[in-house]
């Protein structure tokens, strides 16, 4: 008589990629970080599958949301690579809040996605610790979000990391781009770097080895100065819509500063800058000649120093322009409106 052998593979979860036990670990390790963003109005500790977050607008008469999504592109491509990880969530924290706050809103809470190939505990908790950072910076809550372990859509040590952002806006002081006049004068606030764009045009032109070079003009290395955290304008243009009669406002990201500006004017009218009123900082003259980008295509996908463009009344850019020079903030009148 023969003998039959069966042999049983088990099949579990963590053989096709995923470890529920990291995935644990990881929300432990986040949980404390996480909480010391919350504001009076996260209702936390009731257990459900949602966040909640309690509205109070005593001091708004006509409350409107004002929502945005966006991510931080392939610059995560640049911090995976260097193994820094504990800055790209502050980017994408400053890059949603500039987007509101350009609208007139203060941030109120925010959410993320965080989806990775192999779920690495320590580089998690970091990208987690920039978010922390730019949330409590920005007096926002980070209230929620998910992370997910996607094996055979990313690589093992692939990422990507996005978010939505919710403000909030007194109807009346909504920055109403119809205000702005034939006349009217741009002021640029610098930027720090590339902030969130142009990423994918900067790892087509250099190697892997070139970021850890330092090249003539560049405070760092190479990829220092690419990882440097995208500023966040929230105070600024809070403070200039109190003092000031602002006309419009544009953050600066993908575009450069004709494409995201035309869509802070009306229609029918140009925008014309002054490329010469402002100093390079020396990191776009390397992306330049280093990749031999023509000028049109350098104006169309980097900030090139200028991550803030506020409008303003000609009679006022001298008074305003004072006013940030006695706050230590650079700024420009970089072109007007035609």
């Amino acid at each position: 008589m023969g003998f039959i052998c069966i042999f049983l593979f088990m099949t579990s979860y963590k053989s096709s990629g995923v470890n529920i036990q990291k995935a644990d670990a990881f929300l432990d390790r986040i949980k404390p970080l996480v909480r010391t963003t919350f504001s009076k109005n996260v209702l936390s500790g009731i257990g459900n599958f949602g966040a909640f977050y309690e509205l109070n607008f005593k001091n708004t008469r006509n409350p409107v949301f004002v929502a945005s999504t966006d991510g931080v592109g392939t610059k995560v491509k640049i911090a995976a690579m260097l193994g820094k990880y504990d800055t790209v969530g502050e980017d994408l924290i400053n890059h949603c809040v500039n987007d509101i706050a350009v609208c007139g809103a203060v941030p109120l809470f925010f959410l993320d996605y965080y989806a990775t190939g192999k779920l690495h505990v320590e580089n998690s908790v970091n990208i987690v610790r920039g978010l922390v950072r730019g949330c409590s910076n920005n007096s926002m809550s980070l209230i929620g979000g998910e992370t997910a372990e996607m094996p055979g859509v990313y690589g093992a040590s692939d990422f990507d990391l996005a978010g939505t952002i919710i403000g909030v806006v007194d109807k009346k002081k909504i920055v109403n781009h119809a205000n702005v006049k034939r006349g009217d004068v741009l002021i640029g606030f610098e930027s720090n770097g590339l902030h969130t764009n142009g990423y994918s045009l900067v790892r087509k032109i250099f190697r892997n080895k070139d970021y850890k070079l330092r090249f003539k003009g560049l405070r760092g290395t190479l990829g220092a100065e690419l990882l440097r955290v995208h500023r966040s304008y929230l105070n600024i243009i809070q403070v200039s819509l109190k003092h000031f009669k602002v006309k419009s406002i544009s953050h600066i990201t993908g575009g450069g500063i004709i494409g995201n500006t035309k869509r802070v004017v009306p229609k029918g009218m140009a925008i014309i800058i002054d490329w010469d009123s402002w100093k390079r900082p020396a990191l776009f003259g390397v992306i330049k000649q280093k990749g031999d980008v023509l000028e049109n295509d350098m104006q169309k996908t980097f900030n090139l120093g200028i991550g803030l463009v506020v409008i303003i009344a000609k009679s006022d850019a001298d008074k305003y322009t004072a006013y940030w020079k006695r706050r230590k903030e650079k700024t420009h009148v970089i072109g007007y409106i035609k």
